[in-house]
């Protein structure tokens, strides 16, 4: 029974975690905020988690294993193309942006920093290594259809699906765009994407 209720409790705070973390922000979500949120004592939240560092570190570990879960299916669907590849994988990825605006700014940082502690991050990099779409795009560039490595695809959507994230506070604050604004940029973005890759390919 003790195992359940921690297992509940845990369970939780996470959940007012992600909810502070979307509404406030990393660096503008507090401790007590979490505690609130979750209806729970700072010193409880403490106990299980002991910084905010390491929840934040947690559920963005959680977001990678999301994405993982449904990336893998995508890239390695053999009855589709690059492009419906690239349109299904834009949606998934684009959509736990909207609900996680800190995710960009973790990644950005992991990737910066190359000594991250979460094996997600090595694990999704080898699944795609090992997909089907690398396979394929493999193959279009030793039929000299693609002049690129095709690593440079992946890096050409993954800047296009995070930069307008990243960029976010600053069109807020020097472009007056609005949080429905954005909303909308993005999903006009979502459609966009795979047609300038279907350029780059010439597919």
């Amino acid at each position: 029974m003790e195992t359940k209720l921690d297992e509940s409790t845990e369970a939780k705070i996470k959940e007012a975690a992600r909810i502070v973390f979307t509404q406030k922000g990393y660096d503008s979500a507090k401790v007590r905020d979490i505690a609130k949120e979750a209806d729970i004592s700072v010193s409880l939240l403490n106990y299980y988690f002991r910084s905010k560092e390491k929840l934040f570190l947690l559920c963005m570990a959680e977001n990678l294993q999301r994405l993982l879960a449904g990336d893998e299916p995508i890239l390695n669907d053999e009855s589709t193309t690059i492009i419906e590849k690239v349109q299904k994988l834009v949606v998934l990825h684009m959509d736990m942006l909207l609900e996680n605006p800190d995710f960009p700014t973790f990644v950005v940082n992991e990737m910066l920093s190359g000594s991250s502690d979460l094996p997600e991050i090595q694990q999704r990099i080898d699944v795609m290594a090992n997909s089907v779409l690398a396979k394929q795009l493999m193959a279009l560039k030793n039929e000299g259809k693609l002049e690129m490595y095709p690593m440079q695809l992946v890096m050409n959507v993954a800047g296009m699906m995070l930069f307008p994230f990243l960029a976010r506070p600053r069109l807020v604050k020097n472009c007056g765009i609005n949080d429905m604004e954005f909303y909308q940029m993005i999903q006009e973005r979502k459609k966009m994407i795979p047609l300038w890759i279907a350029q780059i390919i010439g597919v």
